[in-house]
């Protein structure tokens, strides 16, 4: 959540930031700046208020020593008034307050200064490429029809069971997935990541701490009856383990991975871009998320998309890399990198991680801090990335390594598959 310090300071670079996140309300700035100058009046009014109270209470005792009872009863009269006048105020600041926090909670973060411009992902800057791109064969076909020739996941029995966009994974598909999971955590844990299981549902103060409440409401499952709602990713409740604390800056940079099922309502368009696994609802990720320094966040940004990209090198894909541009960012990233791998059969790129860094526009609402030299508190910088989300990783890897006797399974996969073969 952007402060009201940093509209106050820097009212023209957060205006400049929202025109280039094409942010369509801008004019909420001034509305909280307004109601910014008039908390500070009243607030002003209150606390001479508040004097005049302290004044007129000690002279009541010294009134009533010397005699004079009814200019006491004056001078305690008259600080009920300014009691209730201040009790009035009180309840109008709060008002006030309560207002803007509702105006300040609308405004995304602010874009870093390296952040492109444009309005569409065809506006995003190529950062670079890598892997090989295999040659498409005559015979090769999409992954749907993989998964349905070596039974791998059945969809029309996870429509059945639950709804579209919740496969079933049988046999050899349902030990790939497990095979991935294990793989990226272990691939994380021997980077410095420390593992967290998290819950899967989380309430409305975890939402709002990392920006999916009040932005993403509409995305996320809510199971009303305990107001919880299922995470659309581990980064919800990894990154609030950190709400409401201050960490000893010894123990910084702090890393965590995760492995969570993630929920996602979002609706799509028909057709091969939503096909298969393409988009689900529910969908299984291993996230990693960082918490740093503000002096290293960018430091620690550049190390996550290495590590990402090496990751995607270890499984012999062809990547490109994306730096994107305003409009096609998150509302709570100030600087996103996207990896998407090649599908030969389907002739198109999949997004298959989001590496973020979001400044202090979490920890604002977390209140996850440290202290500098001074022992003064300050706000932590928090990251977080996919390293990786699965469904679509599955079907780059089932269409690219595809031959007439069956799926390669990659190097690195074959001592958690156990095999070198899918057939």
């Amino acid at each position: 959540m952007l402060t009201l310090q940093l509209l106050r300071t820097e009212k023209d670079r957060v205006l400049a930031g929202l025109r280039k996140k094409h942010f369509a309300d801008a004019a909420i700035v001034d509305q909280i700046l307004e109601l910014d100058a008039e908390r500070r009046k009243v607030q002003g009014i209150n606390d001479a208020l508040s004097a005049q109270v302290n004044a007129a209470s000690k002279s009541i005792g010294a009134l009533m020593a010397q005699g004079r009872k009814e200019e006491a009863e004056q001078s305690k009269a008259a600080v009920a008034s300014f009691k209730e006048e201040s009790k009035n105020l009180s309840q109008q600041l709060d008002g006030i307050e309560k207002r803007q926090q509702e105006l300040l909670v609308q405004l995304p973060n602010i874009p870093h200064d390296s952040v492109p411009e444009g309005r569409t992902p065809e506006d995003n800057e190529v950062v670079r490429t890598g892997g090989e791109r295999m040659p498409v064969a005559a015979d090769t076909v999409p992954h749907w029809d993989l998964v349905s020739k070596y039974k791998l996941i059945d969809f029309e029995l996870g429509n059945k069971i639950t709804g579209a966009g919740f496969p079933v994974y049988t046999g050899m598909g349902a030990k790939l997935q497990r095979a991935l999971i294990s793989y990226f955590l272990d691939y994380n844990a021997e980077a410095g990541y420390q593992e967290i299981q998290p819950p899967h549902m989380v309430n409305a103060a975890s939402a709002y701490g990392t920006g999916q409440l009040p932005d993403k409401e509409g995305q996320m499952y809510h199971a009303t009856v305990d107001d919880l709602y299922l995470i659309p990713t581990a980064e919800v409740p990894v990154t609030n383990i950190y709400r409401d604390t201050i960490t000893d800056p010894k123990e910084l940079p702090i890393r965590m991975t995760a492995y969570t099922p993630c929920f996602r309502r979002e609706a799509g368009s028909y057709g091969k871009d939503v096909r298969g696994l393409n988009r689900l609802h529910q969908f299984d990720k291993v996230e990693i998320v960082q918490f740093t320094t503000p002096e290293t966040s960018y430091e620690a940004l550049e190390q996550m998309v290495l590590h990402v990209e090496k990751l995607i090198q270890s499984l012999g894909l062809h990547y490109r890399i994306l730096r994107l541009c305003g409009g096609d960012m998150s509302f709570t990233s100030a600087l996103t990198y996207d990896f998407e791998v090649w599908s030969g059969a389907q002739e198109r790129w999949l997004e298959v991680s989001s590496v973020s860094n979001f400044e202090t526009f979490q920890t604002g609402r977390l209140k996850a801090r440290t202290r500098d030299e001074s022992g003064k508190t300050l706000l932590l910088h928090s990251l977080n990335g996919s390293s990786l989300a699965l469904p679509r990783i599955v079907a780059a890897l089932l269409e690219q390594y595809q031959t007439p006797e069956g799926i390669r399974v990659p190097d690195v996969l074959q001592p958690y598959l156990r095999t070198d073969w899918i057939c």
